[in-house]
């Protein structure tokens, strides 16, 4: 391959039109490198010392489920955020937390866990957990995943 291609994209969603197409290459799997067609960022890849890697890679290095987790994460806050505006609520000290687990399914196969975990400042837990909701139907990833992959919503230490 050597590069990423700039001539075709995947198609969309039937009804779907592209807005934003971000591109990848990667080198090595779970034991190389990562850049996107802009060349930044450009990230070391190590498998943890969890699923048998050599742990010694790095500070630097990441793992696939750390930049799921951060890009969920992102996607979802900024949701959040986006529907708190529409309602004429300050979302500026809003954060989350994403934990995703790579965990092993019966039969063998592995598969993915995600917790999202709001801190929602100046929003009573109603409406909090109404936000987490519609963002959750909202978020592209969410809507990616759907079905398919366990989501848990939190706000603070309370599920929603």
């Amino acid at each position: 391959m050597g590069g990423t291609q700039t001539d075709s994209a995947p198609a969309a969603q039937p009804g779907t039109t592209p807005v934003f197409t971000a591109r990848a290459h990667i080198t090595g799997g779970r034991d190389g490198r990562a850049t996107t067609d802009r060349g930044y960022p450009e990230l070391a890849l190590a498998v943890p010392a969890e699923l048998g890697g050599k742990g010694g890679a790095g500070p630097e290095a990441t793992n696939p489920e750390e930049l799921f987790a951060m890009a969920y994460g992102a996607c979802f806050l900024s949701a959040v955020c986006f529907l708190a505006r529409q309602q004429k609520l300050s979302a500026k000290a809003f954060e989350l937390d994403s934990t995703v687990v790579l965990g092993q399914e019966e039969g063998g196969a592995m598969g993915l866990a995600v917790e999202l975990r709001a801190s929602l400042p100046g929003v009573d837990h109603a409406k909090a957990a109404e936000l987490m909701h519609a963002a959750h139907d909202a978020c592209p990833y969410s809507r990616a995943t759907r079905g398919n992959v366990p989501v848990r919503l939190l706000v603070g230490d309370e599920p929603v």
